[in-house]
């Protein structure tokens, strides 16, 4: 049977969305594929999304929140050595990125296209992850490990020196060989930088 506008959701509508998008890409995606997929008019949609773009912005921030969840527990892991934090959540950045260019290389094409249009979604990923990476640094600090003077500098500039290894553009080079050793050379030479 198919959905009810009275039990439509916007999680719904938005993995709807996502597999509209898998689907038929951005460029050919509409509102009223993803209404149709729900069984529901595109007036229903629009009733939780006021227009494409918010739909696409939602569908994009959701997608980059799945990442930024799953390093939040590393971040606020506070009864861990902060080097250990620090190694664990860039290897766990490397590899949530790696895992969807990898495992569904059409969904990542098409959120590239989402990204860029939505720079206010990527600018508060960014920003949260930018977040997470101070607090671990901060830690560091705290206990004597690192010797950073500005944690939230320190972690902007680790944050850049990683781009290689979680920045999309970056995707083809993540399959390449010894792209472990370079990532593994990076981090040692970052984390001896941090310390006193």
């Amino acid at each position: 049977m198919a959905p009810t506008s009275e039990i439509l959701t916007a999680e719904r509508i938005l993995e709807a969305t996502e597999e509209v998008l898998r689907r038929h890409g951005p460029a050919k995606a509409t509102v009223v594929d993803v209404a149709r997929a729900l069984g529901v008019s595109h007036g229903s949609v629009y009733r939780h999304f006021r227009t494409k773009a918010a739909l696409r912005e939602a569908v994009t921030k959701r997608w980059l929140d799945r990442t930024s969840g799953q390093l939040s527990g590393i971040a606020a892991a506070d009864d861990r050595v902060p080097e250990d934090r620090l190694r664990d959540w860039l290897a766990a950045l490397f590899a949530a990125k790696r895992r969807k260019a990898g495992e569904d290389p059409e969904l990542f094409a098409t959120y590239m296209v989402l990204t860029d249009e939505n720079g206010s979604a990527v600018g508060e990923h960014i920003t949260d992850l930018e977040s997470q990476l101070t607090r671990i640094i901060q830690a560091g600090v705290e206990n004597g490990d690192f010797a950073a003077t500005d944690p939230e500098a320190s972690a902007r500039a680790v944050f850049q020196a990683t781009g290689r290894f979680h920045d999309p553009s970056y995707a083809r080079e993540w399959k390449q060989p010894g792209i472990e050793g370079d990532f593994a050379a990076v981090m040692d030479l970052l984390v001896r930088g941090l310390r006193p």
